[in-house]
């Protein structure tokens, strides 16, 4: 099989596809590989390092699109999106359920889409996200901080507070990969730290590890308002896969914060948590809305590309060496949490969550697939 790696070209982003040790392993299994060039010169991985690893560097995405499977990093951007053809399989982050437009686009292609965020493991979890959420939570911190600066709007507050001085409050909303992530940093400077979930076991899991370095509530209205009323820095870190996050946070409730406020809502993927979060981009990553600073970042890993890229790939390599040495087909037919990351297939919406969070037709992935 041919594999095509793109360099992608959405604001800041700096992750690829494959770092030159993936496209040695994909080149000893026996298939083609084509690097687009200077796909990650930004990240010290170079032409030459790809050459080395058995790679063709190619010269334009023309080329690269033109594989039987292209394997990258975020949705297919506008210049991107006309190089889709029926044929080519396309792995990467999609995100859909926050694009209705680009999810018509790919509808239009015939080209068959698997989301990483939904491909599941045999344990219901979802392999190809976590390593994401695990930057995204721990950056979440790092970015709040900074966001609570004065120059950039915030109230001035240092989250770890000093002798003598409080520290700050965080309220992070969400208990998973990225709430968890975003605990260990804002727990480890010395914050004050408040988890909400609404998995009981989470929140007893979360207790166990940090103790009493950490709070947990239970995650329903009054619990929120009453938390994020008194933050300092609010993390967003709810997913429902697949589907739009779910608005925590009403505009009302953004006015009753403290001026200068910081809300980091990762989950703006996939539409954001709160009433007032749009997405923005690594070079103009704040906006401020009701007096609340906003990051709301729909790459934010981007922002560590180096480390991203090699978790990322250690990720997905064992599903894009399934999807190359079994066919793309049969793999997804075998493998039914690698079927679940399929999204688009044969012009029709293949994931039930989007379909229905979308309002468009579904067909499930095993009937599109029997029609390839």
């Amino acid at each position: 099989m041919r594999i095509g790696v793109p360099k992608e070209i959405k604001d800041h982003e700096f992750r690829v596809g494959l770092t030159p040790l993936g496209v040695r392993a994909v080149r000893e299994a026996g298939h083609e590989v084509c690097v687009e060039t200077h796909a990650a010169d930004a990240i010290g991985f170079y032409d030459a390092h790809y050459r080395e690893a058995g790679a063709t560097i190619v010269a334009s995405p023309h080329e690269v699109y033109a594989c039987d499977l292209v394997i990258k990093v975020k949705e297919p951007q506008a210049s991107e999106a006309p190089l889709l053809r029926e044929g080519l399989a396309l792995f990467c982050y999609l995100h859909l359920a926050a694009s209705r437009e680009l999810t018509e686009q790919l509808i239009r292609s015939k080209a068959l889409c698997i989301a990483y965020e939904t491909v599941l493991d045999a344990q219901g979890n979802l392999p190809l996200l976590t390593p994401m959420s695990a930057v995204a939570g721990r950056l979440a911190i790092q970015m709040g901080a900074w966001a609570l600066t004065m120059a950039n709007g915030g109230s001035g507050v240092l989250l770890s507070g000093v002798p003598g001085v409080a520290p700050g409050r965080v309220i992070i909303l969400g208990g998973g990969v990225v709430g968890s992530n975003a605990a260990r940093i804002a727990v480890g400077i010395g914050a004050d730290v408040t988890v909400l979930d609404r998995d009981p076991a989470r929140l007893r899991h979360l207790e166990e590890v940090f103790g009493a370095r950490l709070k947990t509530r239970y995650s329903e209205a009054d619990a929120i308002e009453s938390c994020v009323r008194e933050a300092d820095l609010v993390v967003g870190a709810v997913l429902l896969p697949g589907k739009h996050a779910p608005k925590l946070i009403s505009r009302a409730l953004l006015q009753a914060m403290r001026p200068g406020s910081v809300l980091v809502d990762v989950a703006i993927d996939q539409g954001g948590c709160a009433a007032t979060s749009r997405p923005t981009t690594l070079s103009q990553p704040l906006y401020i809305e009701e007096g609340v600073v906003h990051y709301c970042v729909t790459n934010m890993p981007a922002a560590a590309a180096r480390t991203s890229t090699q978790a990322l790939t250690h990720a997905t390599l064992p599903y894009l060496l399934a999807l190359a040495n079994q066919g793309v087909k049969q793999a997804m037919q075998i493998d039914p949490g690698l079927r679940s990351g399929l999204n688009i297939c044969a012009g029709q919406v293949t994931h039930a969550h989007l379909a229905e969070d979308l309002g468009m037709t579904y067909l499930s992935a095993d009937k599109a697939l029997a029609v390839l």
